[in-house]
């Protein structure tokens, strides 16, 4: 294998792993406590759906009900329950990769890749709301709203070409998302890489 080979593999290994790490913070399955929480919210969240809901109305997928509200006492006082990574990236990285057996390489890329879409979350949400045709960010299912979050990130951030961008995403959104996710994340970033990389 070339060390050109190796370093792409790295990347899309380290890539893979950003994405399972933001998606976990996302969902606020940072530690046991926060396990606990999301496992409430989904409860939660099962509960209110009604027995003859669609498919489409499961959680996790594009459209969801209305936000429920969620009993305080079933999820513990101060849960977490937007993303808000900033503080937490750092402690929530060592401890989901700890799992994962990657290169030195591929980890440390993952761990830039994640501090870097947690420092700029908010403004990487307003990003791709700007460019997700009628879909609000938090309503987006958790892998597409996280692909995209890296994707926007490393086209707002770093001199990858715009092609690898995209292609890498877009394999992240086939491997962890749903069927239409693929589409979804390479329109939307390919939207957002007119806007930032216009020549």
């Amino acid at each position: 294998m070339s060390d050109a080979e190796e370093a792409g593999g790295g990347r899309h290994a380290g890539r893979e792993v950003a994405l399972q790490v933001l998606y976990a913070i996302d969902l606020g399955e940072t530690g046991p406590r926060d396990a606990a929480h999301a496992r409430a919210v989904r409860a939660a969240e099962e509960a209110a759906r009604p027995p003859s809901a669609p498919k489409a109305m499961r959680p996790g997928a594009r459209k969801k009900p209305a936000p429920l509200e969620v009993d305080a006492e079933a999820v513990g006082e101060g849960a977490v329950t937007v993303f808000d990574p900033v503080g937490a990236s750092g402690e929530a990285f060592d401890r989901i990769v700890e799992h994962f057996d990657v290169p030195k390489t591929a980890r440390e890329f993952a761990r830039s890749l994640v501090a870097g879409v947690a420092a700029g979350a908010t403004d990487l949400d307003e990003l791709v709301g700007q460019h997700a045709r009628n879909w609000r960010v938090e309503r987006m299912a958790a892998v597409d709203r996280n692909v995209l979050r890296l994707g926007a990130f490393e086209l707002r951030e770093t001199e990858t070409p715009v092609p690898v961008v995209i292609d890498e995403a877009v394999d992240l959104a086939r491997r962890f998302g749903s069927d239409t996710s693929p589409s979804f994340v390479n329109g939307v970033l390919d939207a957002i890489a007119r806007e930032l990389r216009a020549a």
